[in-house]
């Protein structure tokens, strides 16, 4: 045996070792599963409901109204090749660069708190949407801030909350821009604002911009005292706002006679914020399986999301456009009395 036949016998395993350390070094990857799915109507763990209500009748629901969740590897995951060609593979799993997922610098539990904290909002705008979508006024819309030398500019102050323009009654942000953009440009706007506790009425002239009439202030929409009581008892390794939607439909059905979902199972996804807007979330794809496997049978999907949702493995389950609290209870209702009513189904140009 020649010393190079000799060498190159020795280098074979040296260079298969090297290829299976390679193959089981961490890497900058993050897998996305299908997670649980909770019964928001039902209760937890510990047998109690999930949503509790005091200062208010409630009304029990035999049906499911099921927020969906996604098991997401931590940072800290030790995610090798296998595994991610495993997932990346996978009808029903998914790979995403790390980066994109987890801000550097952070720590697992950063990334906890951040979930639970972004839970409990979460909550709050659920309660506000579902009491707004009930008739409550439980939102206010505040000028944040006042563009220098802008029309408004010494007229509107920040802090002060906006009550009605040109006699319109606005509840939110968006209340106050559809009423200015409605106006004439050069023609004046009344404003009637809350300023320290008195009741303050101006008059401001917007400026056309781009061909919008503009004031030049910046409104957020904030929340009033609450008149009832709301709680949601979800477990706390639960973290992030995804389930907002669904908490405002469980809110909504708690405190509303009759069933809302008439005994079928329902799930969804969504952001909400206390207008109850619906806003996108990851895991679209990954959180239609869980439903689907959970059997619910209609699904609601954020409008930014309603393309990737038409990929994902959903079977004979509906997926149904739900851009907010108001719509997505249309659309169950309509549901319910027919399963194949016309709704606005992902993928359906006509949604």
């Amino acid at each position: 045996m020649t010393q190079r036949t000799l060498a190159g016998l020795l280098a074979v395993p040296l260079l298969l070792a090297l290829w299976v350390a390679a193959a089981f070094e961490a890497l900058p990857y993050v897998t996305y599963s299908p997670g649980l799915t909770v019964n928001v109507l039902g209760d937890n763990d510990q047998g109690k409901p999930i949503i509790q209500i005091d200062g208010k009748p409630t009304y029990a629901d035999d049906g499911q109204l099921r927020m969906t969740t996604v098991y997401v590897s931590q940072r800290d995951a030790h995610n090798h090749l296998f595994e991610l060609m495993h997932d990346w593979i996978s009808r029903s799993d998914a790979v995403y660069p790390k980066a994109a997922i987890y801000p550097e610098g952070g720590t697992v539990e950063q990334d906890k708190q951040e979930g639970q904290q972004e839970m409990t909002s979460s909550q709050d705008a659920a309660t506000a949407a579902a009491l707004t979508q009930l008739g409550y006024d439980v939102t206010e819309a505040v000028v944040s801030g006042v563009e220098k030398g802008s029309p408004a500019d010494g007229q509107l102050e920040s802090g002060d909350v906006i009550l009605t323009v040109d006699g319109t009654k606005t509840l939110d942000s968006d209340d106050v821009v559809s009423a200015v953009t409605a106006a004439e440009a050069g023609k004046p706007i009344a404003f009637e604002v809350r300023r320290k506790g008195r009741t303050v009425q101006v008059s401001v002239t917007p400026r056309q911009v781009d061909g919008h009439p503009q004031v030049g202030i910046q409104v957020g929409t904030k929340t009033t005292d609450f008149p009832v009581d709301v709680t949601i008892a979800i477990d706390p390794s639960i973290g992030g706002p995804s389930a907002g939607l669904m908490f405002s439909l469980g809110i909504y059905d708690s405190l509303t006679k009759g069933s809302l979902t008439d005994g079928r199972t329902i799930a969804g996804t969504g952001t909400i914020d206390a207008a109850g807007n619906v806003g996108p979330i990851g895991g679209i794809q990954q959180k239609i399986v869980g439903a689907r496997n959970d059997g619910a049978e209609l699904f609601l999907v954020p409008p930014d999301n309603c393309d990737e949702a038409v990929g994902a493995q959903n079977g004979d389950m509906r997926l149904v456009e739900a851009p907010s609290t108001e719509s997505a209870i249309d659309s169950i209702k309509k549901w319910v009395a027919d399963p194949d009513a016309k709704l606005p189904t992902c993928g359906d140009d006509a949604a």
